[in-house]
Parts: structure tokens; sequence; C-alpha cells
């Protein structure tokens, strides 16, 4: 039953607590609709009090008529929303769409949980996103970091984001809404090889299944998970490094030269990821090649040399420093 499976999967992770006030993503699609049900359905039980927020991207012609939809959910089960609209399309002119939709979505979920006085947020990826996101991430060449896919519950700024679909199958979502004639919104793109997300759903992932291994979906969840063990305990462990041998000045990220080259590889590429992270909020664009041009400058580069990041971020080796900081310093 896939009321008991949520609730299990919610208890797995400690992704609700009693009384909590969550704030949920609800775009219209399978997904979002089948997630605010089952929150819905479980509000009694929590006593928690459920917000929807809806956003219109402006990306299809059609676009308005979701947030119709949405409204019509809304009041169907007598849960208050709140909707907004952004033209992203204008507003990526200069700069990844799929990045600036994702920013603005979130920022926009952001703003309505400070309205409401709430830092839970739920959003409802599922297992399959899960997948193809793992898989998407290794096929771009992404580390410990990138392969240990979306996590359940994760701090952004300062708000609790929590995925308690992640343990869920696609076709179990639409199975319910099936069983229950539940409707939804369908995005037409989701269906199209525009995206790279596409392309893997509708063909790497089937071939990989019928060819190679029947059970690699449960096979790269697995890894997955497995990754994601490894990776929090080398990043708790680079946490402790971290407040023992950085110094924080402002917008500024200081490491002694000698201690910081006595530590193991992948501490140092920690430390590097960790003030990148502490100076700007997130990880985006900081790629494997920018990692081994630090590297190269700890190791061959003259005092002095300085490697820039992206975001605006710069790193300077001096003869008894490792300076990491944003430019405008």
């Amino acid at each position: 039953m896939l009321i008991k499976k949520f609730k299990n999967f919610i208890q797995r992770y400690n992704l609700i607590d009693k009384g909590d006030k969550i704030l949920v993503g609800v775009s219209g699609g399978p997904d979002s609709v089948v997630l605010i049900y089952l929150l819905n359905s479980i509000k009694k039980d929590f006593s928690l009090t459920l917000h929807i927020g809806h956003l219109d991207h402006m990306l299809r012609r059609n676009s308005y008529k979701d947030a119709e939809f949405v409204e019509e959910l809304s009041h169907k089960l007598n849960i208050p929303i709140t909707t907004g609209k952004v033209n992203v399309k204008e507003l990526a002119k200069n700069g990844s769409l799929e990045e600036i939709a994702r920013n603005t979505r979130l920022g926009f979920l952001f703003s309505i949980a400070r309205q409401i006085k709430t830092k839970k947020i739920a959003l409802g990826h599922n297992l399959d996103d899960q997948i193809e996101t793992v898989l998407m991430r290794f096929l771009r060449g992404a580390g410990l970091y990138g392969l240990r896919g979306i996590l359940p519950k994760r701090e952004i700024a300062g708000f609790t984001i929590i995925r308690p679909l992640l343990g869920i199958r696609r076709k179990e979502i639409e199975n319910y809404l099936r069983r229950r004639k539940i409707t939804a919104r369908q995005d037409y793109t989701n269906f199209k090889d525009i995206y790279l997300r596409n392309k893997l759903r509708h063909h790497l992932l089937p071939l990989l299944e019928r060819r190679y291994n029947p059970n690699i979906r449960e096979v790269m969840v697995n890894m997955a998970e497995s990754i994601g063990c490894d990776y929090d305990y080398l990043f708790k462990l680079s946490e402790k490094t971290f407040f023992k041998n950085a110094h924080f000045y402002s917008r500024k990220i200081v490491f002694c030269l000698d201690e910081f080259l006595k530590l193991e590889p992948a501490l140092q590429r920690m430390l590097v990821r960790l003030s990148v992270y502490k100076l700007k909020g997130d990880l985006r664009r900081l790629e494997f090649r920018h990692i081994k041009e630090i590297e190269d400058l700890l190791l061959q580069r003259p005092a002095n040399s300085i490697v820039d990041l992206p975001k605006g971020i710069s790193t300077i080796k001096t003869k008894s420093k490792l300076i990491i900081m944003e430019k405008n310093n």
C-alpha cells in the first residue's frame, strides 16, 4: 500500500515532526499532485498544517492552466495556496534555462515560507528522478557529491527541503492516480527528447535494462545510497578539519599552506569545496577540472599564483597561505 510506504520513508529519514507547518511545491504534475494528496491523508496523524505554493514559469503557452488546476485542487482539499508568475525564459537570456528556472522556483518558495513562517518545504521528486539524476551526473563526470543523488532531506539557505516521494517509483504514482481517478496536468516536454534527462529516460535506461542489467535501476539507487553514506562521513570529517584549520575573514577563507599540504588529497578537495560553499551557498558550476587546477596551483605553481573559479571566486597561493576569496574583496 502506497500510504504505508510513504509513511515508512518519512520515518526512516525523519522528514516530518508532529505539528510541522509544511509548504508544498505543487506544479500540477502527477508527482506533486500525489504528494499533496498523501500529505493531506496523514495530516491528522502528524498534526500538520499544509500550504501550497505554485509558480507559473510561463515556459509553455498554456502554463496558466496549470495554475488554474492547482488553485482548484487547493479549494478541493481546503488547503491555502500562494501562486506566482515569472517569465523564466526572459530571465535566462544570458544563462542556463534549467538553472534559472530551479533557482527562481526555490526563491519563490523561500519567499512564501518566510511569509507563512515555516522552515520546511516539500518537493515531489520520485525514485525514478533519483535514478535519472545519478545517471546524468555520472555521464557528466560527477564526484561523490553528485553521485549521491537527490537527498531526502537537505538544508538550503536556512530552510529544510524534504522529498517524501523519493522512495516511490513513477509507475506507483501513476497507479495511485489511476486507482483513485485523480487527474493531473501533463507537461508535454516530458515526452520529447529535448533534454538530456528525457533522452536517458526514453532510451538509455531501457537499453541498459534490456541488454545489460535488468536490475540497473535498483543498482543505481543502492550505489547512490552507499556513496551518500561515504560522502556524509567525509563531509563531517572535513567540517571538523575546516573549523580547526580555516580562518574566516568576512568573505575570505585562509588556510596555512604547510598544514593544508599535509592533509590527505581527499580532505584537501573537500576543504576547497566546503570553502566555496560557505562563500557562495552552493557548488553549482564547480567542476573536477577546477579542483585539478587548484591542485596544480598548490604543487607546481609559484607563490602569488591565482586560479579563478566560477561565480567570482579566486584561489590564491602565497608563500605561507592558501586564500579562497570573492574577487570583489
